[in-house]
């Protein structure tokens, strides 16, 4: 049985697909493909790409960029990694709650700071709900990003209600 989601997740938003798409977080220029597969995890719409879709991967810093909302300085914990992302306008997700919870990911709490709190290991997908619920009892946590255990990807990032 699953647990009904009270956390939702957050994709890259618009004007930030659009950033990315001229110069990434590193600074180059996405380069647009056409998925042929599909299968990609995107982050702007939090889906599957599906075949025949353009997509482009982009390096993505996803603390420096909350960090620049919030007034934080997460230091050496800024990080920037491959993220694919729709290569043209995006619409979105299109579904609510918490996606690419089928395999084993990783929880990482941040503080108001950010600065690593801790992480832990989720099994799919009745896991992520109570890893979330209680990352955000912990009153120090402020937000949370969930990544891929097997590259260390961001996926996405969850903020306390």
């Amino acid at each position: 049985m699953t647990t009904p989601t009270t956390h939702t997740a957050r994709p890259l938003p618009a004007s930030v697909l659009k950033e990315l798409l001229t110069l990434d977080d590193a600074g180059r220029p996405a380069v647009p493909v056409t998925d042929d597969e599909g299968g990609a995890p995107l982050r702007c719409c939090l889906r599957r790409s599906r075949p025949g879709e353009r997509i482009a991967l982009v390096s993505y810093a996803p603390l420096r960029r909350w960090a620049a909302e919030t007034g934080a300085d997460p230091g050496a914990y800024d990080e920037q990694g491959p993220v694919f992302v729709h290569a043209e306008e995006c619409t979105g997700p299109e579904n609510g709650g918490l996606p690419f919870t089928h395999a084993p990911r990783v929880v990482r709490r941040y503080s108001a700071g950010g600065h690593i709190l801790g992480g832990r290991l989720v099994g799919a997908p009745d896991g992520f709900e109570p890893a979330l619920t209680e990352a955000f009892a912990d009153p120090e946590v402020a937000l949370v990003h969930v990544r891929a255990v097997e590259y260390g990807c961001f996926l996405y990032e969850v903020r306390r209600h």
